[in-house]
């Protein structure tokens, strides 16, 4: 049976990538999905692909607060209603802290951070008026932990995090659950930009306990799931999707490591 049957959700950065295997795993579990994002030719052919009664594109910039409010209305007019809001778009920066320049840093926090907030407040206002929804916000395993190279991005990340928890005290008590998602690795054209073999990413993996990089569709599951009522009683809920990155990372050679016995 469809997880999400009846249900309209919109997806931010739907248009590519882990968005875009979101907003179909979405309509294949029987929601309608707007496509908000800022890629238009990509976001318009996902939409042709899915056909309009279950998906429609519109053109999205997280960082703006008319463009927020011009979503939710694109939202109620196509579809009558909002139960899922997923604060998935963001943008990857890999530079040192000393060659991260402010207005590059403000630029990473203003779409993975600021665009997050206004999506949990200006959708969340719309779902609490009805006392009842969703948010899913992908944060990152990023978001748990350190990364060098990564400092713009890692802030942005453990800025949902609290941001997210703050928001299910909020909203919790109100009937809207809210939650975070923190992929590993994904095999996506932000985490894969070269687009190599999945073999040769793989091997970036090596020392993670399932030994290989994500499928942007097993992420997108998870946003299914504490989107659905199967997760009614999830808020606040912090959920790795991480081949086990963040559980540890082998010693080589020592017992309980791939090929020693």
């Amino acid at each position: 049976m469809a997880q999400l049957t009846d249900k309209v959700a919109i997806i931010t950065g739907g248009a590519r990538g882990m968005g875009a295997a979101t907003v179909r795993r979405f309509v294949a579990e029987g929601a309608r999905v707007i496509i908000a994002d800022v890629l238009d030719e990509e976001g318009q052919a996902l939409e042709q692909s899915l056909g309009s009664d279950v998906a429609r594109f519109r053109h999205h910039d997280v960082r703006d607060e008319a463009s927020w409010e011009a979503v939710r209305d694109a939202a109620l007019d196509a579809f009558g209603r909002i139960d899922v809001l997923v604060n998935n778009a963001g943008v990857l920066l890999f530079r040192t802290l000393q060659d991260t320049s402010l207005e590059d840093y403000r630029n990473v926090l203003d779409i993975n951070l600021a665009g997050t907030f206004l999506g949990t407040r200006i959708i969340g206002a719309t779902l609490l008026g009805q006392g009842a929804g969703a948010i899913v916000n992908i944060s990152s395993a990023d978001g748990m932990k350190g990364a060098n190279g990564l400092g713009a991005y890692c802030s942005s990340k453990w800025g949902i995090r609290g941001l997210t928890r703050v928001a299910a005290m909020e909203y919790g008590h109100r009937g809207v659950r809210v939650n975070s998602v923190h992929p590993g690795g994904v095999d996506t054209a932000m985490g894969n930009p070269f687009a190599e073999e999945r073999k040769e990413v793989d091997k970036r993996y090596a020392m993670v306990p399932l030994q290989r990089v994500g499928d942007p569709d097993e992420v997108a599951r998870v946003s299914v799931f504490l989107a659905s009522d199967a997760a009614s009683y999830l808020c606040g809920a912090e959920i790795a999707v991480d081949g086990g990155m963040l559980t540890g990372q082998y010693y080589v050679g020592f017992p309980g490591a791939p090929g020693v016995d």
